[in-house]
């Protein structure tokens, strides 16, 4: 074989086998019209010489690939890596292959991300908003080319998809519950943009925890704040208040640990004083002092159901049915909340 620069192609293995480029191609498909010895023969060539096909060429020809398109609003988010790791777990096995791409927050970035996989003719998409899209239209688009679709976490209640939802409004009145259980009184809620329905789903499960336990909702303890930077300036802000409150439920640990930096700043004893309640289960959680109570959203659990029900849609088009699944939260109890007393377990 004469060395080539770039990667080896059906030609080239046609013409150091000496035979014809559609007989390789047959071949390397386990066609039975080709003979046994042949395909072997091709078959073993190609994985000694370490040959991969060319998807993109190959969607080009047939209009269909086997290549699947991921929207995330972020790589470097513990959640949506661990997404990312279910999902590829379950299209590796089913051969399929995945384009990642990152709206980074920005609705304009997201459009471009739709019609870049559009013009890559992937065969589905699995997206999870920019909390900054308010329109639709792209989402819509993507159908209109029979693409399937599917929304996870963050979804689209615009568009008539598959979704994949943690139960957000469950985990949030658990959490609140527990800090009420520990003896928590004033509890500030920390929310994405409300716009948002993953943040409606988890506002609803704080008030509705505060209206089971008769404790008054207060508007001024509800405040947007999703990331460390606003977690730590709006706790600055109610914490210095007079009547500042016991605790926080915050959107993310992200805004959890923003808000526990205030409150030590503040000179604030964390549980003591002050609980602090995050959401994820992220890395950071545990690399906080003390470390984040959190709610684990089971990332890879979210990722694989998100790719089995991506992959019935594509392979059964003639299914029009539409499929929710909910993955379950599971709190983990750490140091920024108090114990819960044995009789409230």
């Amino acid at each position: 074989m004469v060395m080539k620069k770039g990667p080896l192609t059906i030609k080239d293995i046609a013409k150091d086998l000496n035979i014809s480029p559609s007989t390789v191609s047959r071949a390397l498909k386990d066609n039975p019209d080709i003979s046994p010895e042949t395909r072997k023969m091709v078959q073993e060539y190609a994985k000694k010489h370490k040959y991969k096909p060319n998807t993109l060429a190959l969607s080009l020809r047939t209009q269909h690939n086997n290549i699947i398109g991921v929207i995330v609003p972020e790589l470097a988010n513990h959640f949506f890596s661990g997404v990312l790791s279910g999902m590829e777990t379950v299209a590796e096995d089913k051969d399929y292959h995945i384009i990642v791409c990152q709206s980074q927050e920005d609705y304009k970035k997201e459009l471009r991300n739709v019609q870049t996989l559009i013009k890559a003719r992937v065969c589905g998409v699995l997206i999870s908003q920019s909390k900054t899209t308010t329109k639709y239209d792209h989402f819509q688009e993507l159908l209109d080319n029979d693409i399937p679709v599917l929304f996870f976490d963050r979804i689209c209640t615009g568009i008539d998809s598959d979704k994949v939802v943690v139960d957000d409004y469950s985990g949030t009145l658990t959490a609140v519950e527990y800090m009420i259980k520990t003896g928590c009184k004033r509890i500030a809620f920390f929310s994405a943009p409300l716009h948002l329905e993953i943040s409606k789903n988890r506002k609803n499960g704080y008030l509705d925890a505060l209206r089971k336990y008769h404790i008054p909702v207060e508007e001024s303890l509800i405040r947007i704040a999703d990331t460390k930077k606003l977690g730590y300036e709006r706790a600055m802000e109610i914490l210095r208040e007079p009547n500042r409150p016991d605790a926080f439920m915050a959107m993310n640990d992200y805004t959890a640990s923003g808000i526990l930096v205030a409150a030590k700043k503040l000179g604030l004893k964390v549980p003591e004083e002050i609980s602090i309640f995050g959401f994820s289960n992220s890395n950071i959680s545990q690399d906080t002092d003390p470390m984040l109570t959190t709610m684990d959203q089971h990332p890879q659990e979210m990722g694989m159901e998100a790719m089995k029900l991506i992959l019935e849609k594509i392979e059964n088009p003639e299914n029009t049915s539409r499929k929710n699944k909910i993955i379950k939260t599971s709190l983990i109890a750490r140091q920024t909340t108090r114990k819960l007393p044995i009789d409230k377990m």
